[in-house]
């Protein structure tokens, strides 16, 4: 089976002063989490959905998906104090209510990552059954430059080799919990995003093309930004 897993845990502090947390802010007509959603409703490779949301938004969550787009395929369940932990919850929910085996898969993404597209989440799929875990990301348009001591520049690596992750990030959902499992404290202590786990254990993670418009939408600017496209969008259809 495929499983959809939609990461709400967060509460979006860097979109300033909100009553609602960013993933429940209104996009077009409709809150940000529904469109991502949705997406993921239309998609024929996906089995179900499990939206992960801090505690205390679960009801409020179930309101706007029975609304919206209410659906059995929909499972809504609590999100984690980091973006790990809400991946291994999860994938814990997944083990403990499915019977899954060794090529059942969990396609993670951002709630706030709406237009997402159907092409992507095909090749998350396809990748993730070559090569065990993916992680979608774009060429890096523009120089990286690292800097250890946060004054001066310790390194500028090869633009060509540089690329700017998005989601969905997707793996076998058995293998990520076993791996889970083997972290030291120190390891987990760096973890930024579900597809380091595999890099830090030396496995291979598969690379999916994603769309400069897959955007991530953090900040009041993204969020009106994000309101165009849309427009842009359904004029297009």
């Amino acid at each position: 089976m495929n499983f959809a897993g939609i990461l709400a845990g967060g509460k979006g502090t860097r979109m300033g002063r909100t009553d609602l947390p960013k993933q429940f802010l209104t996009l077009g007509t409709k809150p940000i989490i529904i469109h991502t959603i949705e997406q993921f409703l239309v998609s024929k490779d996906i089995d179900y959905i499990i939206v992960a949301v801090p505690d205390s938004w679960i009801n409020y969550t179930q309101d706007i998906i029975d609304k919206y787009c209410k659906n059995d395929k929909i499972i809504i369940i609590q999100g984690g104090k980091s973006r790990n932990d809400t991946v291994m919850n999860i994938c814990k929910y997944i083990k403990e209510n499915f019977e899954i085996t060794d090529d059942d898969f969990v396609i993670t993404h951002d709630s706030v990552r709406p237009f997402i597209t159907q092409r992507i989440i095909e090749d998350n799929i396809k990748m993730c059954k070559k090569y065990g875990a993916t992680d979608t990301v774009i060429p890096a348009s523009d120089t990286i430059v690292e800097s250890t001591g946060h004054e001066t520049i310790s390194s500028i690596p090869v633009r060509g080799n540089m690329y700017q992750g998005q989601t969905p990030q997707s793996f076998r959902v058995k293998e990520f919990i076993d791996i889970n499992e083997q972290l030291s404290e120190k390891e987990k202590e760096i973890l930024t995003d579900a597809a380091k786990v595999y890099v830090l254990k030396n496995k291979q993670v598969g690379l999916v093309m994603g769309e400069s418009y897959n955007m991530k939408i953090t900040n009041l600017y993204d969020l009106k930004l994000a309101n165009l496209m849309l427009d842009i969008l359904s004029n297009k259809e």
